[in-house]
């Protein structure tokens, strides 16, 4: 995964748009699993596309408008969208955006609480539960899964290590990541990666959300 473990970053500060461009960053391309980040630029477009496959989009800033005959949704921070396969979908932005694209497969095992072309914020997917931690899974493949999560104050998950790289979306609140060794405090916007064996644990000392985003070998 083409991020840099260890760090609380931003994918929006990290991929703010340039005047009059449209950029993409190839985060991962292990198992035919293609994760991109995409910052298109005031007044920008990427035009309407077949794709065999879905995808789906995280905006991480701004706003997204879906163009072509996938629909004519609008998108703001912190909401998803699943693209339809085998469509015209393409992505404008008038303001200037940033979003990130993973790709899914034809075979996704995929939560019905999904449905193509409905625009949802994925922090509103799955509640907060006295002294829990709340885990749904939205996309279930043999290598790569994405999951969000609900943490209330007091509840964390103990250490431990995956078996691949993983990518942290905070959504909502903030916690403690532990990280090899060192403490980083995440907030929502923000983002955190794992690398593959990197021994980690949270701590929320209040209700906290969060996505993530697995990439299993």
């Amino acid at each position: 995964m083409n991020e840099v473990a260890g760090k609380i970053f931003s994918i929006a500060r990290e991929n703010a748009p340039v005047p009059g461009c449209t950029i993409s960053k190839a985060v991962s391309d292990a198992n035919g699993n293609y994760v991109m980040h995409f910052s298109l630029a005031e007044g920008t477009n990427i035009s309407a596309e077949l794709y065999s496959y879905r995808k789906l989009w995280i905006v991480h800033e701004g706003e997204l408008r879906v163009t072509g005959k996938g629909g004519a949704a609008a998108l703001k921070e912190g909401e998803a969208f699943i693209t339809p396969a085998d469509v015209a979908v393409g992505s404008a932005s008038d303001g200037g955006c940033v979003y990130t694209e993973i790709t899914l497969k034809e075979e996704s095992a995929m939560n019905e609480i999904l449905k193509d072309k409905k625009v949802f914020a994925l922090k509103d997917l799955i509640p907060y539960v006295e002294d829990r931690v709340i885990n749904m899974d939205l996309i279930d493949e043999e290598k790569l899964k994405f999951v969000v999560m609900s943490f209330t104050a007091g509840t964390g998950l103990p250490e431990h290590a995956a078996t691949g790289d993983a990518l942290v979306f905070a959504l909502e609140g903030e916690a403690t990541i532990r990280y090899e060794g060192g403490d980083y405090r995440i907030r929502a916007g923000e983002n955190f990666k794992f690398a593959k064996g990197g021994a980690h644990s949270i701590a929320a000392d209040q209700n906290f959300k969060m996505a993530l985003l697995l990439i299993l070998e």
